[in-house]
């Protein structure tokens, strides 16, 4: 895709049934619901892939981010598009997100639904230059740290709350 705001999306009501498509920069300018996946992707060793978006991202460019995921596109399921933008972000294959929750999330002007998937990923990663300015694996404590100083997506802020809740994480040592 060279241009993301050209990308078709679904539009969706209260209840995420599709009622409408419309291009990604139509629906930011209008603040349509629509819908996204988020995966928290996590090494055998428990760390969580943590990174910092491009500057060029139509939403909080330069923020930081626990989760790689994005929209789902016009006529794509949310499974398939959690494995997609695992896949394209992490620059992997064959990775399996599991389903964890789902939830509506609004803001002062935008709002979509966010469907939650978890992963583990035991190899080397070469993220997507023009998704991801800078990554780490980090530990559920030294993201604490981070998320306490640092700028992270709304959406991604609420959406590891909404985590937590359903999993306590426990620090490692």
């Amino acid at each position: 895709m060279t241009n993301p705001a050209e990308e078709l999306l679904d539009i969706v009501d209260e209840n995420d049934r599709v009622i409408g498509t419309a291009l990604r920069g139509e629906v930011y300018r209008r603040g349509l619901t629509h819908r996204c996946v988020f995966i928290l992707v996590r090494d055998p060793a428990g760390r969580i892939f943590v990174h910092r978006r491009t500057d060029t991202k139509l939403f909080a460019p330069g923020a930081y981010d626990m989760f790689v995921g994005g929209v789902v596109g016009s006529g794509e399921t949310y499974a398939e598009a959690a494995v997609r933008e695992a896949e394209e972000e992490l620059g992997v294959h064959g990775i399996a997100p599991r389903p964890l929750l789902k939830f509506l999330f609004r803001d002062d002007r935008l709002s979509w639904w966010c469907d939650l998937y978890e992963a583990e990923w035991d190899g080397p990663v070469d993220p997507q230059e023009s998704e991801v300015a800078w990554h780490a694996w980090l530990t559920p404590a030294e993201l604490a740290e981070r998320l306490d100083r640092d700028t992270f997506v709304p959406d991604g802020r609420e959406a590891y709350r909404r985590y937590l809740e359903r999993r306590p994480e426990r620090p490692l040592p």
